[in-house]
């Protein structure tokens, strides 16, 4: 169709054009012009026409530059995901955060160091450069929002401090009082739940969180949580962000070894936790095997509907999908190498076209 024609159209019209189109079609209209990109990612569009995308798992591993396998639970099948090419050339470069569509890498170049976010489904990206240099950080966490997106971490300098980076501003903001609530050497990542990153703590049981408005923290003891004869060997938080509600993966043993892990979730009305499931014993004791005891390598995260508790020196999945109250491994990505042996770090990737860098 002739240029003339088709931009002189009236919006609606060429709404109901574009509404025939496979996704596929749509998706590489984007770059014809900036008329069809605002048309096509306007609120309104996306909402009159909705477009079933599958989501996945995303296994990221050191050595893994060009591309990222992806697991589909819904038809139990593996693909990949090509990086682009700024990302896949830059070998320092490493995934550290997913969030509604949107994955959050480091880069590392000759020159500086920097983030980079990227939205997988429309190949677009931003650089974003750290508030100074050198920029030690840790704990990073990607938090995306439906027009916006925030980036949490502490800088690991001498001054731990909180940094909070917004789209919208294009700007980071810098709050102190950090070594009061979280230790160095903490490396669990935080959870969204109702306006803050909470974070954890197993000895002794701590919840802490931290205001992503105005960076100030709030603590909660952990009484009566757990049964007072068992030992809290590990926790893990993950939150369900469609009904937003908060959970809790326990390990419960004595003299640092886990006999039992359990799903608890957090009732906000009284703030307490109450058991929900508790893992199988014969699965439990292949976890822990797996893990070989050592907590600081368990991590876990959620992924429509499914409660994943995962290892970094183990390339599978253990999940509990909170719907059917069932227990499920995900099986070894054939194209892994036999040489991979640790390192694995698993992510939540729902795409999304809408998904602003």
């Amino acid at each position: 169709m002739d240029p003339v024609i088709w931009s002189n159209l009236p919006n609606h019209i060429l709404d109901h054009i574009l509404s025939f189109l496979p996704f596929k079609t749509l998706v590489s209209l984007r770059s014809t012009s900036k008329h069809l990109r605002s048309l096509i990612l306007s609120p309104t569009f996306l909402s009159d026409h909705s477009f079933p995308l599958p989501s996945f798992l995303l296994l990221s591993h050191p050595q893994a530059f060009q591309s990222f396998p992806l697991f589909d639970p819904n038809l139990i099948s593996w693909r990949t995901l090509p990086l682009p090419r700024s990302l896949s050339l830059t070998c320092a470069s490493s995934l550290l955060s997913s969030s509604h569509g949107l994955l959050c890498f480091s880069v590392s170049p000759s020159s500086a160091s920097s983030l980079s976010v990227f939205n997988p489904l429309t190949r677009s990206s931003r650089s974003i450069k750290f508030p100074f240099y050198p920029f030690p950080f840790e704990l990073l966490s990607l938090v995306a929002f439906p027009d916006s997106y925030r980036i949490f971490t502490i800088s690991s300098s001498a001054s731990r401090s909180v940094c909070l980076y917004d789209s919208g501003d294009r700007w980071w903001r810098i709050f102190g009082g950090v070594d009061q609530v979280l230790p160095r050497g903490f490396n669990q990542d935080g959870v969204f739940y109702n306006g803050s990153l909470y974070f954890v703590r197993s000895e002794p049981f701590l919840l802490v969180s931290v205001n992503l408005d105005d960076g100030k923290w709030t603590t909660a003891a952990g009484d009566g949580v757990f049964p007072a004869e068992d030992e809290i060997t590990f926790a893990r938080l993950v939150t369900d962000p469609e009904k937003k509600i908060l959970y809790m993966v326990g390990g419960i043993g004595s003299n640092g070894i886990c006999r039992s892990i359990k799903i608890y979730e957090f009732k906000r009305e009284t703030e307490s936790w109450i058991e929900a499931e508790t893992l199988p014993d014969i699965v439990c004791r292949k976890f822990t095997s797996v893990c070989y005891h050592n907590y600081e390598h368990v991590y876990c995260l959620w992924h429509k509907e499914m409660i994943c508790v995962c290892c970094y020196n183990w390339p599978e999945i253990l999940f509990f999908h909170v719907g059917r109250r069932t227990w499920h491994w995900v099986p070894k990505c054939p194209s892994l190498p036999e040489k991979w042996s640790c390192g694995f770090r698993w992510f939540s990737l729902v795409p999304s076209l809408s998904a602003s860098v």
